[in-house]
């Protein structure tokens, strides 16, 4: 989002200042730490710390860990690393919402104590039953009534842990015919005997997230509290909260709404993507093909291509769903300023230059950025073999085909024009081996290199100076779009069939040698080929590269 085009978010903050409502702008960003951040998660993140920035305030980072159950250390250190990597600082501070449990107590006792809240008894099922629909009023529980002395010792000693799960949930009474569902009395606080990863076994009733999250906010002084569209049905109650206990809080904060980040064939459920992790369908919360930051870090996404896909889809309060190549498209128009180019085939094919003499090799020096002459140059030894791209080679082309066929002459990057004369093939019928005629005095940079010819330029590796290398090639995860919201997906219809058994491919190849020396996470362009970034998985002599993003840009076609 730069900070020079306005949202509607913006517009309201600028009022509410203009007012004086709030004399400084303070935020926070509060994920859950039970799983890895992905990025449906980015559009809030970047939104609440760069609005801090923009108006001179502070964000705060605040882990909502009020389910112990599916929380982890783990979740928690990776969320920090994630930010950081997008370019963030938690300049409020650091905090959880465990921070407040003694408060949220405090709070639910007195509530109890002026009539605003009650202990209930009815199980899972008859509350939903009593709930109502939305079309049709909730009823009243048997026991919303019962004196708050009676409901204020049966609070107490769900804290002493002297009634099971489920058997007693502590409820806020509003108003069970109200036509916003949340409002009809919500539960407040449910018993959990799960051991708190900060806590420990302090606790065995626990404060549901409706309920701690405005208390935190108004704790730590948030003036706006930014959040995805799903909860604008929920901003009532987080009003009520607020208000019920503003003698017991020193701020009133202002909640505001955006739509949710969706995107073409990914998934953005936290627990779809635990459920790949934890069945084996992917490698970890890591492996390239996931939506998550340190997926995406790994296959070479940078954090301002994240940043600047932010910026582009914008700020609306309009549910939508963004194309998948809209993101592809920022990664690649950054990467594209920032990638040294490099060779490499992904299916190598033998080419000899039968011409050539034995033993003979000549220095080949080629740029490593086209348009950045200051990121220098490197040298190859062209020799009598070289590798090309099994694909730019057909014995019978096909019309308009233009790379090497018998008889066709074509340029290779940086070195000689040659010509195909005939293949070898193998028992099977499989070429192994095309043989070419070089023409000498055509070397790149020499008078004979202008001839024009109806051949491609094609990339290559000399066979005496490249290395093999694994690249690994990635597709979505997903076969077709996911639409998490449908009645029959995925619960109800088996997602796991859903997913594209083609997401994965790997190739053995061959690259320069000097990508074997390059660190773990380097990016480069494989001339023809696409963004490649170096895989933790590497090894000394043989590097794993994955795929960022192919060389072909659908969106930018498409707004042209």
């Amino acid at each position: 989002m730069e900070e020079n085009r306005s949202n509607f978010i913006w517009d309201a903050i600028e009022q509410d200042l203009a007012e004086g409502r709030y004399q400084e702008i303070h935020t926070r960003f509060p994920p859950e730490p039970n799983g890895y951040m992905h990025i449906g998660h980015c559009k809030a993140l970047i939104m609440d710390f760069l609005t801090a920035e923009k108006y001179g305030g502070k964000c705060n980072l605040r882990f909502d860990d009020t389910n112990p159950a599916k929380e982890d250390t783990e979740y928690v250190e990776s969320i920090k690393k994630d930010i950081h990597w997008l370019g963030f600082h938690w300049t409020g501070g650091e905090f959880y919402a465990s921070d407040y449990y003694d408060k949220c107590y405090e709070i639910a006792e007195d509530w109890i104590r002026r009539g605003l809240a009650y202990v209930d008894e009815l199980s899972k099922d008859e509350m939903r039953e009593y709930r109502g629909t939305l079309t049709e009023p909730g009823k009243n529980s048997p026991w919303r009534d019962r004196p708050w002395e009676e409901s204020l010792d049966l609070f107490r000693r769900m804290r002493a842990g002297e009634f099971p799960e489920g058997s007693k949930t502590l409820r806020a009474k509003i108003d069970m015919a109200s036509p916003n569902i949340v409002m009809r009395d919500p539960a407040m606080y449910r018993i959990l005997y799960k051991e708190h990863w900060r806590t420990g076994s302090k606790w065995c009733i626990y404060p549901m997230y409706d309920f701690a999250h405005p208390i935190g906010d108004a704790l730590e002084g948030i003036s706006h509290s930014l959040c995805s569209l799903e909860y604008e049905i929920h901003r009532p109650l987080y009003d009520w909260v607020v208000e019920k206990s503003a003698d017991m809080l020193p701020a009133r904060p202002r909640q505001i709404e955006f739509s949710r980040l969706n995107m073409t064939r990914t998934v953005m459920s936290k627990r779809y993507l635990r459920q790949l992790v934890e069945g084996g369908y992917v490698s970890g919360w890591d492996d390239p093909r996931m939506p998550t930051l340190s997926a995406m870090r790994r296959r070479g996404y940078t954090a301002s291509s994240i940043r600047n896909f932010v910026s582009l889809i914008g700020m609306s309060k309009a549910d939508s769903t963004v194309d998948f190549a809209v993101l592809e498209h920022c990664v690649r128009d950054d990467l594209g300023e920032k990638a040294p180019r490099a060779m490499a085939v992904l299916d190598p094919l033998k080419v000899v230059l039968t011409n050539w003499p034995e033993g003979e090799t000549r220095p080949v020096t080629l740029e490593n950025h086209p348009d950045h002459p200051e990121m220098g140059s490197r040298t190859l030894n062209f020799g009598r073999e070289i590798y090309i791209e099994r694909e730019d080679f057909m014995e019978v082309p096909v019309k308009k085909y233009q790379r090497m066929f018998p008889g066709n002459e074509v340029r290779l990057k940086g070195a000689y024009i040659v010509r195909c004369d005939d293949c070898v093939k193998d028992e099977a019928g499989n070429v192994t081996e095309v043989r070419c005629t070089v023409d000498l005095d055509s070397f790149s940079g020499s008078a004979g290199a202008d001839r024009k010819i109806k051949g491609k330029t094609l990339h290559w590796v000399p066979a005496d100076d490249c290395i093999p290398f694994e690249a690994r090639l990635y597709e979505p995860l997903l076969s077709e779009d996911l639409d998490e919201e449908a009645e029959d997906a995925p619960d109800k219809k088996d997602f796991i069939s859903r997913l594209n058994p083609e997401s994965l491919t790997v190739k053995q190849g061959l690259c320069e040698r000097f990508l074997a020396e390059s660190e773990t996470g380097a990016s480069f362009q494989f001339l023809r080929t696409g963004y490649f970034c170096k895989d933790p998985d590497s090894a000394p002599d043989h590097p794993v590269f994955n795929r960022t993003v192919g060389l072909r840009d659908t969106f930018a076609k498409q707004t042209r």
